[in-house]
């Protein structure tokens, strides 16, 4: 069986899932279904998950494993976090003073709450 394809091969954007089969009984499904956190990872991502896996989470043995530096290792695991729609240690940091300030400008009424919530939205 393929593997499923998450990306569109042309332009590179998001692939939407419309129709599930069931084989056994011949069950079709249609709509539109998100594949997941995991879905949207390329497959060099997913083998860099399950060595992770199996490395039970040690970038260390990890290192030894698959050859790669640590370095080399923690940028691809702060790339996938990412690619998950996480926010990667430093960035949450970066993120949580952000929403602080506008919390204390809100409290200061130097913003409305309608302000308050579309900065805190990213908007």
């Amino acid at each position: 069986m393929n593997v499923l394809l998450t990306n569109c091969p042309v332009c590179g954007d998001p692939l939407a899932v419309t129709r599930l089969h069931c084989r056994k009984c011949d069950t079709a499904i249609e709509g539109h279904f998100e594949v997941g956190r995991l879905g949207r990872l390329t497959p060099e991502q997913v083998g860099f998950v399950e060595a992770f896996v199996r490395c039970e989470g040690k970038l260390n043995r990890m290192e030894r494993e698959v050859g790669l530096s640590y370095p080399t290792l923690r940028a691809r695991l702060s790339e996938i976090i990412r690619q998950m729609g996480f926010v990667v240690g430093a960035e949450m940091a970066v993120a949580d003073e952000a929403r602080h300030r506008v919390l204390d400008e809100l409290a200061a009424g130097k913003i409305t709450s309608e302000e308050a919530m579309r900065a805190l939205e990213g908007g």
